[in-house]
């Protein structure tokens, strides 16, 4: 399939919404990796899922975009104790909203969305610099059909069965593309996730009976970025890509934000 040119992406852009037209003003960033068999869902609640190392509040950067569109916005607070109870805490958020859901994850919770995805009111998938999983597939599984990126090795295993970005190399692996002082304060905050999480197979894949859009980090350093274009091509979403560290809701906010928006249909 021929990835379009700058040009190509930036006319259609031209004559769309918001937030595909803030990111041509930034002068092509996103290019269409695939067009996908996904469609605009017309939905107008988002619910954000944060993934390993990080809470909700790295969507900070991402809520006003969407807010702004007048998208009814939640970010879920998950524990990252084990899939089950993140599945569990995120379902409970999407039972909160009225009407038709985008749900969206990053990196790990890729596995989260693609099992809480199953529930009535999910309209649409979104996976940032994410995981896109078929059924009985687990991330340490999934991660191994490619050669691993350099931060893994950052990766660390404490005494109780969690795992930490070192935070000496938190800037260099998680999220390279911002301010060094930024990314310290993430590697204080970072919240550890049970290894237990990357080990449990995920069930049946909401992104088979749902549409899925997929924005690829080129420049990932914990998920190979031919991985994520496997597991993009393989759901059949429509894939973007942007030259971003793993961490793309952070450094490349308005690129999530304008792939979030086109999957609600605005």
């Amino acid at each position: 399939m021929r990835k379009l040119s700058n040009a190509d992406h930036l006319s259609g852009m031209s004559r769309r919404h918001f937030g595909r037209a803030t990111v041509a003003a930034a002068a092509g960033i996103v290019l269409a990796e695939s067009a996908g068999r996904s469609a605009p869902t017309h939905a107008s609640n988002v619910v954000l899922v944060h993934g390993a190392f990080a809470d909700g509040s790295s969507w900070s950067k991402v809520i006003p975009l969407l807010e702004a569109k007048g998208l009814n916005v939640t970010a879920v607070q998950n524990p990252l104790t084990s899939l089950a109870e993140d599945v569990a805490t995120t379902r409970r958020l999407l039972a909160k909203q009225t009407g038709p859901t985008i749900l969206v994850g990053h990196s790990y919770s890729g596995f989260v969305i693609t099992e809480a995805g199953n529930a009535p009111n999910v309209t649409g998938l979104v996976y940032i610099s994410s995981y896109g999983p078929d059924e009985g597939e687990t991330h340490d599984e999934l991660g191994k059909r490619f050669p691993p990126p350099s931060g893994v090795s950052a990766v660390r295993l404490d005494e109780d069965g969690f795992l930490w970005i070192a935070r000496d190399k938190f800037h260099e692996v998680f999220v390279q593309d911002i301010d060094p002082q930024q990314a310290r304060i993430l590697a204080t905050v970072q919240t550890p996730v049970a290894k237990q999480c990357f080990g449990t197979a995920v069930g049946v894949p909401a992104w088979k009976s749902k549409p899925s859009w997929m924005l690829i980090s080129t420049n990932d350093r914990l998920i190979n970025p031919d991985l994520q274009r496997f597991m993009a091509q393989r759901m059949g979403a429509t894939a973007r890509s942007v030259p971003s560290s793993h961490a793309s809701l952070i450094s490349h906010p308005l690129q999530a934000a304008s792939l979030i928006i086109e999957a609600t249909g605005l």
